[in-house]
């Protein structure tokens, strides 16, 4: 079992940067991706970007690709988030996740196994 808990949320202005951490307390194995979502109030929770643990493959959702950084550090077993030039629309709960089963498709949320108890990000215009 693998817990991830989150951190680095909190309240920016439009145009600045939060950089977010998943921390896992258990061992990512390589096949894994560890992926971040968001989910704003009304709305489906959605996915911002991934990355594979075994080679450091990146995904973006293209909402978010050119600003959002998604990176890994294997010896701290975490991943990271960082969000450049921010958006009052990128406002929303942020989760990390974890997906066991080796995927070639990484944006469907159902089929990651474990999840943070996310982190809000607000962003003021």
């Amino acid at each position: 079992q693998v817990q991830l808990v989150e951190s680095g949320g909190g309240l920016v202005q439009a145009g600045g940067s939060l950089r977010l951490s998943c921390a896992a307390s258990g061992r990512i194995f390589n096949s894994w991706i560890m992926g971040w979502f968001r989910q704003a109030p009304g709305k489906e929770r959605e996915f911002v970007a991934a990355i594979r643990w075994s080679d450091g493959s990146t995904y973006y959702a293209d909402s978010v690709k050119g600003r959002f950084t998604i990176s890994r550090d294997n010896a701290k077993n975490t991943v990271y988030l960082q969000m450049n030039s921010l958006k009052a629309e990128d406002t929303a709960v942020y989760y990390c996740a974890a997906d066991r089963s080796a995927p070639l498709v990484v944006v469907v949320k159902d089929n990651y196994d474990y999840w943070g108890q996310g982190t809000q990000v607000t962003v003021s215009s």
